[in-house]
């Protein structure tokens, strides 16, 4: 791996918003349905929310008032509503189709805020639309290019040209027009030459066969006083493109071709409506986009450009009529989450020119994405090629082994102009670098792709290395939320493995705001449930077969309590119940001896740990007596008293059942390996007596190795959670702090801009990976990051609590760390908490929301020596530390300090 030294990383994209000062209470970051002025919006009783600032001290509302206003007209008065939610479902009169609506929340005592939401298409039975697409009878042979240095593959020489679509509507003079846009495919909508809107790859990915969603355009200032054109291109995506490992007819799982449906709606001044749907009078043809696909790549040749096609003068009589190919609209739903978009451009950090034509560009960062590219004095017919690797190999050439067959390779047929741009449309590549040949004057600009989930928090800390980490858990967290939560973007996989998204959850709940695109996910995993319980090993379901796996099946209950907890927004647990119980009840099924042992599907057990093996009977009945619990626990929420009391019974039962299976008399448990007594002490399976024991064995595992651990998926996220709650603070931030094989620091060491798949994805000694599986971009054993927050820098809430309404602050000062920090938009507002040791004073200073009552444990080796604000301070000692409760506002601690 020749780039072992890593530059000075891009400014990051993920800061945290300022939050409104003053001394008064303000809401602020008003959402609909967890998005911000949401165009679309498809459900009939829609959620909103808001989140609180204020500077004074113990500052909480009292009650709120939310007003709703459409076309002048109020149609909601909630009145004032005594207490202190920050959210409610709406009330008013039915919602219509295609309506602003304005709200305006006033808060007591406080001030007022002000905000909108749009509606969709509420009822079936207004779609007008079909669905249009190509007749391939009409399609000229497919002519995929040549390049003598590497050929092309069977797969990509069976690609379609995308489609180009276009009508002009002569619309009466309107006050608003809205297009609801979707494709069975990939589109880009466009009005008048210009593209409508910001998101990429929409509508993106879902199970099709279930759910397509669409996307709202507001194009009233496009639309003008004329005809209006209205354009689409349309491509294969995850429709009817390459998918996964298999071959590309093979994975084909949807339909064979692209389709597309757009709506227009146009509102008049007397309050009517023109409404036009795609039909048999749109046109369609090709143009220079010769082929597009997410994991092969895109073809332009420039010079089959038509200039004006999306605009109304343009003549199409060389057109052919699009054709009508479905009329059904019962699986279009509203989308739910942000888009996937452009999030921040990339300037390379190293550009080389090794002599033989090519151009090797390093942007310094591993992301998911594509380039802009930028060539002078290109002549007519140069083809232009750009391929796309994550590493370097020893011989400073671009890496691809690893990719595996994803050629990631896009290729432009230069115009001839004098400077012509290149940005590819359909496509995503997981890279750092980029070759480019076939011309030499060339600018590469990198644009970051992912699904643009609201920064949610922020972490830092006196160390590079973990501040490293953090960057890099980050990263990967962007390059894998595209569109749904993948294991990596850049090989032919891509797929939203089910044990990756719930251990990496925590984390991912931290650094962004995920309630929406969580939300969206979950549906499909319940729409993939089969009827007799068992969850696939990937969702959307695609490529395998394979059902009913331990830690995969589980993120069915995992994944929507855990949502449940941050955000507090008890609909989640409404809706995944029965999901959860069917898991439960069809692992129970197939093991009455409660000792999961029945391998109904696959069993990767603790998913590339370093060196042990995991027994899988302990990993397994483990998440069983997880799921159990979350189940019962769920129920509780929902007012579900009889699936309460079973399953918290079920849980009892498979716990004494692990005792007798695996736990020894001294709290040995079966195996021996650190995942094994991680599980079995995160998850309350060790009878307390034992405890001391197990964390005992646990810990001498890690001093025999010399403090390495060798956790894979399933253990690397209990790790810093399991050890600092039984008072091992040292060896977690030994392990945080290591630099050898197998740890985080090691990838870091070697130049890692994100985290690996596997441990070993390069060593000294081996050098890279095995090629089958060797991903650069993977988050899950990224998994750390939740401990980072919670536990280096103590933001976390009480184990009962939900949507952080009893905080804690809880940091742990250690290792090399001279101070941490973390802040965290709660769904009351802004949690933050900053340590800092200088000399024998530490110093905690503390910003709590309006309307929590947070604890604060502030460490001190002497608790008569804590002072806030100069003011000595009571409270009870416990654990090397004093805690104390404190309302809203900000705090500043100081305490004796010794390490």
């Amino acid at each position: 791996m020749v780039s072992r030294s890593l530059p000075e990383a891009p400014r990051p994209y993920d800061l945290l918003p300022e939050v409104p000062a003053g001394d008064s209470l303000r809401p602020y970051d008003l959402r609909c349905e967890h998005l911000g002025t949401p165009l679309g919006v498809g459900a009939p009783v829609p959620r909103l929310s808001w989140r609180l600032a204020s500077d004074r001290r113990g500052d909480a509302q009292e009650a709120y008032r939310i007003r709703v206003h459409a076309r002048g007209a109020l149609v909601w008065d909630s009145g004032w509503v005594e207490g202190q939610d920050v959210s409610a479902d709406y009330g008013g009169a039915p919602l219509a189709s295609f309506t602003r609506y304005t709200w305006r929340v006033e808060t007591r005592p406080g001030e007022a805020a002000e905000s909108w939401f749009e509606t969709g298409v509420l009822h079936r039975d207004e779609w007008v639309a079909a669905w249009i697409g190509h007749d391939p009878e009409t399609e000229p042979p497919f002519e995929p290019p040549t390049d003598d240095r590497e050929p092309r593959s069977a797969r990509t020489a069976s690609l379609p040209a995308p489609r180009y679509f276009r009508r002009v509507l002569d619309l009466p003079p309107a006050t608003a027009v809205r297009i609801a846009c979707s494709a069975r495919g990939l589109y880009e909508l466009r009005v008048n030459g210009v593209r409508a809107g910001d998101g990429e790859l929409t509508p993106g990915w879902t199970d099709y066969r279930h759910r397509v969603p669409y996307q709202v355009y507001d194009v009233t200032n496009l639309a003008g006083d004329g005809p209006v054109c209205v354009g689409a291109i349309l491509a294969d995506g995850w429709w009817s493109g390459s998918l996964g490992w298999d071959a590309r007819q093979q994975a084909q799982r949807y339909g064979r071709r692209p389709q597309l449906l757009v709506q227009i709606v146009a509102e008049h001044e007397n309050g009517s409506r023109t409404v036009v749907g795609t039909d048999g009078r749109w046109r369609e043809s090709t143009g220079p986009l010769r082929y597009a696909d997410l994991l092969m790549g895109e073809w332009y040749d420039a010079r089959l450009e038509q200039p004006g096609w999306d605009l109304p003068g343009f003549g199409d009589t060389s057109w052919a009529p699009a054709g009508v190919v479905d009329t059904a609209h019962d699986v279009l739903v509203p989308s739910v989450a942000e888009p996937v978009r452009v999030t921040q451009d990339l300037v390379p950090v190293d550009v080389r020119r090794p002599g033989d034509g090519r151009t090797i560009v390093d942007l310094g960062q591993n992301i998911a994405g594509r380039v802009r590219l930028v060539l002078r004095g290109a002549p007519e017919g140069a083809r232009v090629t750009l391929r796309h690797g994550e590493a370097l190999d020893d011989d400073g050439g671009l890496y691809t082994a690893n990719l595996r067959s994803a050629e990631a390779t896009d290729h432009y047929v230069a115009a001839g102009a004098a400077v012509e741009t290149f940005e590819p449309r359909f496509t995503v590549h997981g890279f750092r670098y980029v070759e480019v040949s076939g011309h030499a004057d060339v600018e590469v600009l990198g644009r970051v792709l992912h699904s643009d989930t609201p920064v949610a928090g922020e972490f830092s800390c006196s160390d590079d290395m973990v501040r490293r980490l953090m960057g890099n858990i980050r990263w990967s967290q962007r390059g894998n939320f595209v569109s749904v939560p993948t294991d990596c973007p850049q090989r032919d996989e891509r797929l939203g493995w089910t044990a990756d998204a719930q251990v990496f959850l925590p984390t991912a709940c931290y650094n962004a705001d995920v309630a929406a695109f969580f939300t969206g996910w979950l549906a499909d995993l319940r729409c993939a449930q089969t009827a007799e319980g068992a969850v696939p090993d990937v969702v959307p379901h695609v490529m395998t077969e394979r059902h009913g796996t331990p830690g995969w099946g589980d993120a069915a209950t995992v994944v929507p309590w855990h949502l449940y907890r941050v955000y507090g927004d008890e609909r989640v647990l409404r809706d995944s119940l029965p999901s959860m119980r069917r898991w439960v009840d069809h692992v129970e099924r197939h093991n009455p001896g409660l000792i999961w042992r029945d391998r109904t599907g696959s069993h990767y057990g603790d998913w590339l740990q370093a060196g042990v093996r995991t027994s899988r009977e302990v990993m397994a009945t483990a998440y069983f007596a997880l799921s159990a619990e979350l189940t019962s626990k769920a129920a509780a929420v929902v007012g579900d008293a009889a699936a309460r009391a079973h399953y918290a019974e079920l849980r009892s039962r498979i716990g004494e059942a692990f005792v007798r299976a695996f736990v020894s008399a001294d709290g040995r448990v079966t195996g021996g390996t650190q995942t094994g007594y991680l599980l079995a002490l995160a998850h309350g399976l060790v009878p307390a007596p034992l405890v001391p024991a197990a964390v005992g064995h646990l810990v001498a595992d890690l001093e025999e190795r010399g403090r390495r651990l060798t956790t894979g998926f399933a253990g690397v996220g209990l790790l810093g959670p399991v050890l600092s709650a039984h008072g091992h603070h040292d060896l977690a931030y030994s392990l945080l702090h290591d630099d050898r094989y197998p740890s985080w620091g090691y990838s870091i060491k070697r130049g890692a801009t994100t985290i690996w798949e596997r441990w070993d994805g390069w060593t000294e000694e081996g050098g890279f990976g095995p090629v089958a599986m060797n991903s650069f971009n993977h988050y899950a054993l990224g998994s750390v990051g939740a401990w980072l927050y919670s536990g280096v820098a103590g933001i976390g809430q009480e184990e009962g609590s939900a949507g952080f309404r009893r905080p804690i602050i809880r940091p742990l000062p250690g290792g090399r760390l001279r101070w941490a920090s973390a802040a965290y938009e709660t769904p009351l507002g802004r949690l933050a908490g900053r340590w800092e040791v200088d000399g024998g004073t530490l110093r905690l200073d503390v910003r709590v929301p309006p309307g929590a009552l947070a604890t604060v444990h502030v460490p001190t080796t002497d608790p008569a020596s804590v002072r806030e604000s100069g003011t000595p301070l009571s409270g009870e000692a416990a654990g090397g530390a004093l805690v104390c409760r404190v309302a809203s506002g900000r705090y500043a601690f100081t305490a004796a300090w010794e390490r």
